[in-house]
């Protein structure tokens, strides 16, 4: 059998799966089995951060693999020590927990929050508002988060003590607040699934400051948003947010699997021992990875970030077959006339692999990828968007 009949044969369903098999890459450029070479304009959904076969990511992980892959959290080890160190030191926070995935962190930014707020305030606080149109994973409790009725619909019952608002409404907030205890509020700056839509920064201090006044904990969710994406090391930063719970994972590893969950003053002392834990969390290959990857995302870098991100949006806003741009750094979001799966295939067609969006195609390239290559992908999206649009009239 071919891989794909493989695939379809042995691995569960829950894929739809583009018709490419990828075998090798580099930096922004990938090839299939033909030999075919892609624009990746994906990242691995945002995780390849420094691109594919990243040298000095490779350098850090395989250096780390001769000496030791695995311990269990019984022993200290020095990756996951000097990873710690260097987040609280970028961020201010001052204790982090380490997982192995997005849902993960955020698995534990709520545990975090509700065992704060019953010590607190008692028992009965234990209620987390999300946003409407938000994700934060698919367990059944970050199911239970996220903000989008078509994800609980094949799962119930979910995990209870969760409401949801809509962003910009605070007074929806008030009333759940009169008839629920409320151990914190869980955002994402720039909502990833829910179609790449940055959040109004009124909205976003009006309810910093309510939180504050509340004394509400304030989680934000930067599993896609985070470690340089939106053009800051995290998104929350572009907003002049101070948090007291950040999770994050994705474009952390670069490739390989890690969470994090950074926890502030308020909440660094809540976990005692045996109160939180994770096999692989922390995992020595996996943090001298994020190292690698968090020790380069400079000003330097991040400046990049947003010219690369002023230049997509320069490019396709108001072109043919376009209707819309929306997005943060490179995390963009683009409405197109015809649909996005649509677009999204015939960028295939055309040597360049994206994503979607509920409506939208996606974009999240890798952050230093190079302007030439760069500026050929974007031409090839309008090219794209502009011809099935021209097909459909």
């Amino acid at each position: 059998m071919t891989i794909s009949e493989l695939d379809r044969t042995y691995v569960a369903g829950t894929y739809k799966r583009f018709p490419v098999e990828l075998v090798e890459g580099k930096g922004s450029l990938v090839k299939d089995t033909a030999g075919k070479t892609y624009i990746d304009m994906g990242s691995g959904i945002g995780v390849t951060a420094f691109g594919i076969a990243d040298d000095a990511w490779q350098a850090a992980v395989t250096e780390q693999l001769s000496r030791l892959q695995h311990v269990s959290n019984l022993y200290y080890t020095e990756p996951c020590a000097k990873l710690a160190q260097l987040l609280c030191e970028r961020t201010g926070m001052k204790k982090v927990f380490f997982s192995n995935s997005g849902a993960e962190a955020n698995e534990c930014a709520i545990k975090a929050a509700r065992k704060y707020a019953a010590e607190k305030k008692g028992a009965d606080c234990y209620t987390i508002v999300t946003l409407a149109n938000s994700f934060h994973g698919r367990t059944l409790t970050t199911l239970a988060a996220t903000g989008q009725a078509k994800f609980h619909e094949l799962f119930q019952p979910l995990t209870p003590g969760f409401s949801s608002m809509e962003p910009g409404n605070l007074c929806e907030l008030e009333a759940i607040s009169a008839k629920h205890g409320v151990a914190a509020v869980m955002i994402e700056c720039v909502q990833g699934e829910g179609g790449v839509v940055p959040l109004d920064p009124a909205f976003v201090k009006e309810l910093s400051e309510y939180l504050e006044k509340h004394d509400i904990l304030l989680i934000v969710d930067e599993v896609q948003t985070g470690n340089g994406r939106c053009g800051a090391l995290y998104s929350y930063m572009r907003y002049g947010l101070k948090p007291d719970i950040v999770s994050t994972a994705k474009g952390l590893g670069g490739g390989l699997p890690i969470g994090a969950t950074m926890l502030g003053e308020k909440v660094e002392n809540v976990f005692g021992f045996g109160d939180h834990g994770s096999t692989f969390g922390g995992n020595p290959v996996s943090c001298a990875g994020a190292l690698s990857i968090l020790g380069r995302i400079d000003d330097e870098l991040l400046a990049g970030v947003r010219e690369k991100s002023d230049f997509i949006f320069r490019e396709l806003t108001g072109a043919p077959g376009i209707k819309g741009v929306t997005g943060l750094g490179l995390m963009i979001g683009i409405e197109t006339e015809a649909p996005a799966a649509a677009v999204v295939n015939r960028c295939i067609e055309k040597g360049v692999l994206c994503l979607t969006a509920k409506t939208k195609v996606r974009l999240l390239p890798a952050l230093n990828i190079p302007a030439d290559v760069l500026a050929k992908a974007v031409a090839a999206i309008k090219e794209a968007a502009a011809e099935l649009a021209g097909e459909e009239n």
